[in-house]
């Protein structure tokens, strides 16, 4: 568990900054804004969070947000310093729940017949912006994964978040009382 005595360091004021293995890389490196991006995932949710979202999605995103902090120490530190430096990862585990959360979700809806639009519900408005930064977050570990290796289960991971968030979007409507806002193709 990490002990953090003082929130500046002043070195990353040569615009670097420390992996979890001590290696210093530039702030834009792909690793970087990789794990910088499910940072902002991580913020995005706690914003939806405030915006007193159904109690079972409320509770999974609780859980969520602490697996986005395992997303991150997972890519903090590269793959050939994890055995000598173990740190908490995302596992099949974490992504069968997810698909288990979606499954549970989705019995509760209609099925789709049009495209949904970003919008309803305040909840769900910021939910959907969960889903695109989400999408962002797995369009950089594919970025990362092609340059160099990446936790094993690190991409599904997202992709599934991504797919959950939809579901969320969804029942956070339904649970207020709004339909979801659909595409009108003729407009």
């Amino acid at each position: 568990m990490p002990r953090i005595t003082k929130v500046y360091t002043r070195t990353g004021d040569d615009g670097t900054t420390a992996l979890g293995g001590g290696q210093r890389l530039r702030k834009d490196a792909l690793r970087i804004e990789a794990y910088g991006t499910v940072d902002e995932l991580n913020s995005v949710i706690g914003v939806a969070l405030v915006c007193g979202l159904e109690s079972r999605l409320d509770f999974m995103l609780r859980r969520i947000q602490n697996e986005l902090l395992h997303l991150g120490s997972d890519l903090c530190v590269l793959e050939e310093d994890k055995e000598r430096m173990p740190v908490p990862q995302i596992e099949s585990k974490h992504v069968e729940m997810l698909e288990d959360e979606i499954d549970f979700l989705q019995k509760d809806l209609e099925p789709l017949t049009n495209f949904i639009l970003p919008g309803g519900a305040p909840g769900a408005a910021q939910l959907h912006i969960a889903r695109t930064v989400c999408r962002r977050t797995e369009r950089r570990l594919v970025s990362l994964a092609s340059e160099e290796r990446v936790g094993a289960h690190a991409i599904e991971y997202v992709n599934r978040l991504s797919d959950l968030f939809f579901v969320m979007c969804r029942i956070e409507n339904a649970d207020k009382g709004l339909a979801d806002v659909t595409w009108d193709s003729r407009a």
